[in-house]
């Protein structure tokens, strides 16, 4: 049986490396099969299509939905970090002109269409806003494209029978769902005898982009795991999934995760450190595939197992994370009081901006939502919940969040020793969490005391 496998965009730019260390190493070339790689674009590059995903800096959508004529330049800086990653792996045998001129072929394409497109909607019957959907689909496209092109060129060159996936429907007709793109793509691949090497992104009726934006690539791969029943579904990342971030608690303190489950995966998602996308997950939990998340640049550890079925023996904490890019959205109304769907009114409102919460409190007359501090709608969203509220007293905060996470923290000792570990670092307590189900115990607290909170907690509840 056969594995799926994904790569992505920060070592796909290192694909010299990745090739070297994850798909051929030691292996005789009649042992490399048997496995089909799911590729992101270069590490960048889709930024540059669409916009910077952590600083919002406009890219080619970004421009050309506001009507601003610096797409054009923008399409540019793509065709050049596209021609300049081929210049790289040239000397890894990649044959540059084949390579510049597919770069050629799928920019001036776009160019082609995008100009249409202008003098389309210029005559006022056609609006630019129906149709840029369809625009972010095809420029999320073309970074794939490239990437997985070069990676099955650069493997031919191994002697390797690398067959290049394009699932992003370039010019093709068809309009088919997303599971049947993947079986009409995959309908001639033998996994003994090919190495499938598959873009990222999937051209399909649903409109992949308008259902999981940029986490796309990870939904491609979960998705052809699932239809062609692959043993394991592996993540090849920069990094392994550790019990806290080296750089805080130092490498000589933290433990790399074996076995954890799909549960623990959700709440590092919830976070914003994804395992793997957890809309992706789903269709291979619910079949029973596991996943491995590996370090790319360490092939032969075997990485950390993600199982439906596993429940540590021990209770233990297994990762200490948070994030700092936090609002606080306080909303103190004493008519709250046995008011039923006070709170579904509050949420509503997140709704209407498409604001996703990561934490919160309530008490008898206040209410806190935990919210990303980078959504370009939040400001706008607590005035509309001012004004459907006029009683209530409504205040933001940036803060930080910090959270232990294990798939069996069902013990006695382990909120009183967090708090503790926290208090002797003097750091103050802001807010808390704990579910149930006793799987993550999450602390709010100041900005400034994030890194001192990591370490303290990592220190008293992993390393001792």
């Amino acid at each position: 049986m056969h594995t799926i496998e994904k790569i992505g965009g920060t070592s796909m730019s290192q694909f010299d490396v990745v090739m070297q260390n994850v798909i051929i190493g030691d292996r005789q070339l009649s042992e490399v099969y048997q496995r089909g790689f799911v590729v992101s674009a270069y590490g960048g590059i889709t930024n540059l299509l669409l916009e910077h995903k952590k600083t919002g800096e406009n890219g080619v959508y970004a421009f050309y939905a506001q009507n601003d004529s610096q797409w054009l330049d923008a399409m540019e800086t793509v065709r050049k970090e596209m021609k300049n990653f081929n210049d790289y792996f040239s000397t890894h045998g990649l044959k540059l002109e084949s390579a510049n001129q597919f770069v050629d072929e799928r920019i001036d394409g776009l160019v082609a269409c995008l100009k249409d497109l202008d003098r389309l909607c210029s005559y006022g019957h056609f609006s630019r806003e129906q149709h840029l959907p369809a625009v972010r689909e095809m420029l999320s496209a073309v970074g794939e494209a490239h990437s997985a092109r070069n990676s099955a060129e650069l493997l031919k060159a191994k002697g390797v029978n690398a067959v290049f996936v394009d699932l992003t429907g370039w010019k093709d007709e068809l309009n088919l769902n997303f599971d049947d793109m993947i079986h009409y793509a995959f309908k001639d691949i033998d996994f003994q005898t090919m190495m499938p090497i598959i873009t990222g992104y999937t051209k399909c009726k649903e409109g992949i982009m308008s259902s999981y934006d940029r986490g796309y690539s990870e939904i491609t791969f979960s998705k052809i795991a699932c239809l062609t029943t692959a043993k394991e579904g592996i993540i090849h990342k920069e990094f392994h999934l550790s019990s806290g971030d080296p750089k805080l608690v130092g490498t000589e303190n933290v433990e790399i995760i074996g076995l954890t489950n799909y549960d623990v995966a959700d709440q590092l998602a919830d976070l914003g450190m994804e395992a793997i996308h957890p809309k992706a997950a789903k269709g291979m939990e619910r079949l029973g595939i596991p996943i491995r998340v590996k370090n790319a640049f360490e092939p032969d550890h075997p990485g950390t197992l993600i199982r439906s079925d596993y429940r540590s023996d021990q209770p233990r904490v297994e990762i200490i994370t948070g994030r700092t890019d936090l609002i606080a959205v306080e909303v103190l109304d004493p008519d709250m009081v046995g008011q039923s769907g006070y709170d579904y009114r509050l949420l509503g409102h997140l709704k209407n901006h498409k604001i996703s919460y990561v934490a919160k409190n309530t008490n008898a007359n206040t209410i806190t939502h935990y919210l990303p501090s980078g959504v370009s709608s939040l400001e706008a969203c607590i005035q509309d919940i001012q004004k459907a509220l006029p009683s209530a007293k409504i205040s933001t905060r940036e803060v930080a969040i910090v959270s232990a996470i294990g798939s069996n923290m069902n013990v006695p000792g382990f909120l009183s020793k967090s708090a503790n570990a926290l208090a002797e670092a003097d750091i103050n307590i802001l807010a808390m969490d704990q579910c149930m189900r006793q799987v993550n115990m999450q602390f709010i607290i100041r900005c400034q005391d994030f890194d001192k909170a990591v370490i303290s907690l990592h220190n008293a509840l992993v390393e001792k």
